[in-house]
């Protein structure tokens, strides 16, 4: 019959239609977990509306064409008037300004702000992980202005509205504005101690004029940005302001746009600062410590956004496997390809909960829970950025040829995973600062133990290791040899701390087997096939 070689059958329908955070049980179940119950119907409420907008197939298309046509540097007017501006596809405004009208920037003074803002950017990196940056960046930006009254007073109510506002116009003028960040230099890198910017006083006022170079800027079509330079009294905060109070353009020349493997939504850029003005934040000689809240902020997104890549990914080859047949049966319904599934979705699941656990932490604001963040961020932020690659190249395997095409959308999930470990502070940073929690403040480890033995005697694979982490943390010979070894079982035990008291006993059961007792591989889909994977992987199934 003319045509039949075109019949199409057995091809997996889209994962369009359906709720984001409402499919998604673990992240459900920890966010109604540290919720107050006098907050539940509106947060859900919330949630599940943003949930729905994220997997609907318009958004969904609105991140792809965000994708497909990156930003665009124009450095001048047609008349030769330098302007530095980037111009960005109409789908990256829509995506943003949802994001902003979400709440993704107004954690700060918002009931249960942290949790339910970190629920809302989970689900939100899942349509499109470009976005993100500017979100995180000015939702970060907050904690580093209030070392100075004025000028919180002045930003604070911008960086926390709920409305976008993409026009370049002086901040008194908008309803709502971004900020970026510049802290990078080419000579330096990581070690920002290093940074040659220097800040020249003009007044007693506490204003300044940059001149230097930033090798990375984040988000440069922002309203405003932090950025690190050298004053008389040593390495200093400053806010610098894109258009100053009059009107005029300030002093920021965009010298190049970085061609990124990734993240190729969102703008990256050099800039040259050439007696740009700037306001200090904070004293002089303190930068590092000003801007700190600012990196431990986005920190916890680089775990946040990695969550929710692998929770996307897995919840695409779950999808996938559902409905795909192969020698006779459903993928799904295969004992190796369920395997691989339920391994996937344990990572998912454990990062997913550490995530929230510290987002609630942050909500809390208790001299105890700041302790804990202080070694738990930079574990997790170690550990669980490094296992979204591996996850999300699994999780193309498991589409097979299909996953390696682009119309999957995996290929871009596999290209984004990587950023996170590398973007504030690459895995060594994370190590040593954990090292530098353990060695300079006891309370972090009073802290950290005291929340991972809530959960002793509940399984002998964690109390094991437990107690090896204890040995290990008794000998700080060498120790920054293995700092990479103690960030991963911090990372790894309060993990598994958490979901034995609070995921299934499934799902527990298997992340102990496999993550702490060693009857696991290196690669997935090498879980003990004694245990009950299929509830595993039904409770990661995205119910569309």
């Amino acid at each position: 019959m003319a045509g039949s070689t075109h019949s199409v059958n057995n091809q997996v329908p889209p994962l369009v239609g359906y709720d984001v955070f409402s499919a998604d049980r673990a992240l459900t179940a920890a966010v109604e977990r540290h919720l107050d119950p006098g907050l539940r119907d509106e947060v859900l409420g919330e949630l599940s509306a943003l949930g729905r907008s994220a997997g609907s197939a318009q958004v969904q298309e609105w991140g792809a064409q965000a994708n497909e046509n990156p930003p665009r540097l124009r450095t001048h007017d047609r008349y030769g008037r330098r302007i530095d501006e980037v111009e960005f596809h109409p789908s990256w405004h829509r995506l943003l300004g949802k994001g902003v009208s979400a709440g993704l920037t107004a954690a700060w003074d918002r009931p249960a702000g942290h949790l339910r803002r970190a629920a809302a950017f989970l689900v939100w990196t899942q349509v499109e992980a470009g976005n993100g940056c500017p979100l995180s960046m000015t939702h970060a930006a907050v904690p580093a202005l209030r070392t100075d009254p004025d000028l919180a007073a002045e930003w604070e109510p911008r960086l926390t509205s709920m409305v976008y506002d993409r026009e370049l116009r002086p901040a008194r003028l908008k309803a709502g504005a971004l900020f970026g960040m510049g802290m990078t230099e080419k000579q330096g890198g990581s070690d920002v101690r290093a940074n040659t910017t220097s800040a020249r006083p003009l007044a007693e006022d506490g204003t300044y004029e940059l001149t230097g170079h930033k090798w990375f800027c984040s988000a440069p079509m922002s309203d405003g940005f932090l950025v690190l330079a050298q004053a008389p009294g040593g390495l200093t905060c400053f806010l610098v302001p894109r258009v100053l109070a009059d009107g005029t353009r300030n002093v920021f020349l965009l010298q190049r746009l970085k061609d990124k493997l990734g993240n190729r939504s969102n703008a990256s850029a050099e800039v040259e600062f050439d007696g740009t003005w700037a306001r200090r934040v904070g004293e002089e000689g303190r930068g590092v410590r000003t801007i700190i809240e600012m990196v431990a902020a986005t920190r916890l997104d680089c775990v946040l956004g990695s969550a929710g890549l692998m929770r996307q990914a897995v919840a695409q080859a779950v999808h996938h496997c559902t409905y795909r047949e192969a020698f006779g049966g459903k993928l799904a319904d295969k004992p190796l390809m369920r395997n691989v599934l339920a391994d996937l979705a344990l990572e998912s699941e454990a990062a997913t909960t550490l995530a929230l656990r510290l987002a609630a932490a942050y909500d809390d604001g208790g001299e105890q829970e700041r302790a804990l963040l202080r070694i738990a961020v930079p574990a997790a932020k170690y550990w669980v950025t490094k296992r979204c690659p591996p996850v999300a190249v699994e999780a193309a395997e498991c589409l097979g040829g299909n996953g390696y095409v682009e119309e999957s959308g995996l290929p871009r999930l596999v290209r984004e995973s990587p950023l996170n470990s590398i973007w504030e502070g690459a895995g060594n940073v994370q190590a040593l600062d954990v090292l530098r929690a353990l060695q300079r403040e006891p309370g972090a480890l009073d802290a950290y133990l005291r929340e991972v033995g809530q959960a002793r005697g509940a399984d002998h694979r964690l109390d094991g290791t437990i107690k090896n982490l204890l040995t290990e943390l008794a000998d700080l010979e060498g120790v920054e040899g293995r700092a990479r070894r103690l960030a991963e079982r911090l990372a790894l035990v309060l993990q598994g701390s958490l979901l034995v008291r609070f995921a299934p006993p499934q799902v527990a059961d298997a992340f102990c087997a496999a993550r702490l007792g060693g009857d696991g591989g290196a690669a997935f889909g090498t879980l003990p096939h004694t245990l009950d994977l299929a509830s595993v992987v039904e409770r990661a199934r995205p119910v569309a």
